[in-house]
């Protein structure tokens, strides 16, 4: 087994600086945690004939999908081509990946909560095509998902819609938008509700008064909403760890994968799921990263790592993980019997686009800026 020559000597200082660590089991543990932090930062990519490594960058609440999913294409890899596969995983909030990897971090492939993020490393790093959407089917998207709510069991307040998060007695728990790819997804469901809900459908968003009118009360019903939250996590299982094992909220606004994965893995906290009336087709995406994958010469790996999602095998995987397949026929009956009826909106239809969306609502002195603001000098009564 052998490093790229081009890494050698980081890795090896690497190596040796953590061999050289004190005894003592507490440092011993800190030393070794940097020296993987700095593996992954410089791309120590193993390559040989027999075994090769790359990493995935991805958003929060992926994590158990892709443990399974890396061993299902770990697996069928090594019997068609006879290689080993190793695929390292980091996980955190969507906007605070992309940085990372703009920043240096070497992602063979990424998969975030929003095209906009893949966007930006295209645009102002070059690291991939422009185009990188095209690559793969349904806009490089193999599954979507929603927003959703968890409650408390009994559903103490009574929340079944998004105007009762609105109310002064309800504390809600969601992460924040400038880190978040999960929250800006939350933060457009609530705005897309209150439209849909001043213009009796979206049908009325032609009429240029009535639009205005209606964003206007967007922007009011939003605010009402991040009045009543007490605290902004950088991702999306930090939200749900404040709001499920630390206590603090009366809801959480979240990823329908993410409430199911609660209710299963966090069921002695005793939470329920409540499915608005509204909400909006979440549709992460996902894509190579040209400048490394050609650099390390695992393109052809992570092109086929990608493609793989779009199996039925893997289609079945994303449905029993609680995401909805792009290819319900693949998944199995049961699975796909979890997922409510709803009334969904995409980006395209209500933003225009989600380069439109982060501009007006998330970018610099956007609509979440001013929010964010005069919520600060407001005191709840």
């Amino acid at each position: 087994m052998a490093f790229r020559t081009d890494n050698y000597i980081a890795c090896s200082f690497a190596f040796l600086w953590g061999a050289l660590s004190s005894a003592r089991t507490r440092i011993r543990v800190f030393s070794w945690s940097l020296v993987a932090a700095f593996i992954l930062a410089v791309g120590c990519t193993v390559e040989d004939g027999d075994h090769i490594e790359f990493l995935h960058v991805s958003y929060d609440p992926t994590r158990e999908f892709y443990q399974d999913f890396n061993a299902l294409f770990t697996h069928h890899w090594q019997e068609s081509h006879g290689q080993r596969v190793t695929v390292l995983q980091s996980h955190g909030g969507s906007g605070k990946q992309a940085r990372s990897v703009m920043e240096g971090l070497e992602a063979h492939v990424v998969s975030l909560a929003l095209a906009y993020d893949i966007d930006v490393i295209a645009e102002r790093r070059g690291l991939l095509p422009s185009d990188w959407q095209s690559r793969l089917p349904d806009n490089s998207a193999p599954y979507t998902s929603t927003i959703v709510f968890l409650v408390r069991a009994g559903n103490p307040k009574n929340i079944r819609d998004w105007d009762d998060l609105t109310r002064s007695d309800v504390q809600v728990i969601t992460p924040n938008p400038k880190t978040s790819g999960g929250a800006r997804w939350n933060y457009l469901a609530a705005w897309g509700y209150a439209l849909h809900r001043e213009l009796n459908g979206f049908g009325r968003r032609s009429d240029s008064t009535s639009a205005a009118d209606a964003e206007e009360a967007a922007y009011e019903f939003v605010k009402r909403i991040f009045l009543n939250v007490p605290v902004l996590d950088s991702g999306a299982r930090a939200s749900t760890t404040t709001f499920a094992q630390r206590g603090m909220g009366d809801v959480l606004i979240t990823w329908e994968n993410e409430a199911f994965l609660a209710l299963d893995k966090l069921a002695r906290f005793d939470l329920e799921m409540v499915v608005p009336s509204v909400s909006i087709l979440a549709e992460p995406p996902v894509a190579w990263i040209d400048a490394v994958t050609t650099r390390r010469n695992t393109m052809s790996l992570a092109r086929a790592y990608l493609a793989h999602l779009y199996t039925p095998e893997a289609q079945r995987l994303i449905a029993r993980h609680h995401f909805r397949p792009r290819y319900p026929e693949y998944a199995d009956a049961e699975d796909l019997r979890q997922f409510a009826e709803i009334t969904l909106f995409t980006i395209d239809a209500v933003f225009g686009s989600w380069r439109e969306a982060q501009t007006s609502h998330f970018g610099d002195d956007g609509f979440f800026d001013r929010i964010y603001l005069e919520n600060m000098r407001e005191e709840r009564p």
